[in-house]
């Protein structure tokens, strides 16, 4: 039996080891791990400001809420990954946070365009609106790059009869009051297809592209604030973290180790199994990990090491009375069970408050926070009892100073 605790305590061991060499390429991968923040990443801060129309008609929440919507599918057409958006209705504005962008002027100009596409006849006259259009993408053809326009059922028999009305004329595209293209209509185009010429570039093509696919924004929008977070500042700032993370961890881990001896050593590899299911729920939940993040992190951190003191204390209380170290442990989790469950619902209840209360960099804060409660919870009362019972069956009549408790002769 002895020797069966022995083998599982050293392939538990090692599958902790492989889980920890395996995960590390995964999670801090760039571009495929957990994603980070505008504050560790760098990026660019957004405060676009809703104008009112020349009409003088009031800015409504509906207004607001389809601003956010076009301008969160530009953002994701940009490839921006996780980006941050808030509508503050009482000032009509709309925050954005872009982490990791390469070029914020460009960002900024993609975001803030009204892109209201239309079609003008020979004289100037608007004749066609773009609300009828159901995609763009830029492509290529043989007379260079290309924005290939497709229309929905209505757009395309309206455009089939404006092609029809201006047969050997020309008819201009515009996107706001820039003009595109005034193509010479060469025959009636029934199909809802067409092709907007004259791009030198296909990222110019694309530019344009996602401006019209992503619709018109119903109001006009300017830049009331533009804060660039440089790349570096984002690095620092993560290094300063990661630093502060370790320091903290390694004090954490000497602590243990040195108030509770071998119960401490278990306490430090369960510490290690925690911090890896934390890691991984927020990779799958595609969490971004901002520096608020990291702070609910170590935070949980605390509250999981607090767990296992809880739970040693009573342990130790056990074998002070002079029950076998099985029994001492046995008893030592079942009574601290209550006073751990009620001290980490409470917190618990906290996170979840914060979550649905705060802002988004609250919600970071809260989400690690949450998770992290979780995770230790799971870890203390079924990994680090495990363990504890592998090491107990491995030697039961191992010393008691071993936990930290001198018995008298």
């Amino acid at each position: 039996m002895r020797r069966r605790n022995m083998l599982k305590l050293i392939a538990l061991v090692l599958v902790v080891a492989a889980a920890v060499v395996l995960s590390i390429p995964t999670l801090t991968n760039r571009e495929k791990g957990i994603p980070l923040g505008l504050d560790l990443r760098g990026g660019v801060h957004l405060v676009l400001q809703a104008e009112p129309g020349k009409d003088g008609k009031a800015i409504s929440k509906d207004d607001m809420d389809k601003a956010k919507a076009i301008i969160a599918k530009r953002v994701n057409d940009l490839g921006v990954s996780e980006p941050i958006l808030q509508a503050d209705y009482d000032k009509k504005r709309i925050i954005v946070d872009l982490a990791g962008i390469q070029d914020p002027d460009k960002a900024v100009e993609v975001l803030k365009t009204t892109a209201q596409l239309t079609f003008r006849d020979p004289a100037g006259n608007i004749v066609l609106q773009g609300a009828e259009l159901k995609d763009a993408r830029a492509g290529q053809s043989p007379s260079g790059f290309v924005v290939n326009l497709t229309f929905s059922p209505d757009g395309a028999k309206k455009f089939a009869d404006l092609t029809k009305k201006y047969l050997g004329q020309r008819i201009g595209v515009y996107l706001d009051e820039r003009p595109l293209t005034n193509p010479t209509v060469n025959s009636v185009i029934a199909d809802g297809q067409a092709e907007i010429t004259g791009y030198s570039t296909l990222q110019l093509a694309a530019d344009d592209a996602v401006l019209m696919r992503s619709g018109s924004l119903p109001v006009s929008m300017s830049i009331a604030e533009k804060r660039q977070v440089g790349a570096s500042l984002g690095v620092d700032s993560l290094h300063k973290s990661i630093y502060a993370g370790i320091y903290g961890i390694v004090f954490i881990f000497l602590f243990m180790l040195v108030f509770y001896r071998l119960p401490g050593t278990v306490a430090d590899f369960s510490l290690i199994v925690y911090s890896l299911l934390v890691l991984w729920v927020l990779w799958l939940l595609h969490a971004v990990l901002t520096l608020q993040g990291i702070a609910g992190f170590i935070l949980s951190i605390g509250m999981a090491v607090d767990f296992n003191i809880i739970i040693y204390e009573r342990l130790k209380e056990e074998l002070r009375l002079g029950k076998s170290l099985r029994a001492a442990m046995e008893a030592g989790f079942s009574r601290a069970f209550i006073t751990v469950i009620d001290a980490h619902v409470t917190t618990l209840i906290a996170a979840i408050t914060l979550y649905v209360l705060g802002t988004q960099s609250i919600q970071g804060f809260a989400l690690t926070l949450g998770i992290g409660i979780l995770a230790s919870l799971f870890t203390a009362i079924t990994f680090t009892r495990l363990v504890l019972r592998l090491v107990v069956g491995v030697n039961p009549q191992i010393n008691t100073t071993w936990f930290g408790v001198r018995r008298e002769a």
